[in-house]
């Protein structure tokens, strides 16, 4: 879910998860780690910061 929607937002910017983590200076495959564990809440916000969403926003289920 938070996988997904972060996905969703970078192919709005046409980018691609390694280059989020670069100009959020989050570690290279850190974000893609988050589909099998649990992102640090600085590191999740960090994101959310950077799309001008909140955290909930990338937290919500996807829309059917």
């Amino acid at each position: 879910m938070i996988l997904t929607n972060i996905k969703k937002l970078c192919e709005g910017r046409g980018m691609t998860l390694a280059a989020l983590e670069r100009s959020t200076g989050i570690g290279n495959g850190v974000i893609a780690g988050w589909a099998e564990g649990r992102p640090r809440v600085d590191l999740l916000k960090r994101v959310a910061d950077y799309f001008g969403v909140t955290v909930d926003d990338l937290l919500k289920e996807a829309e059917t």
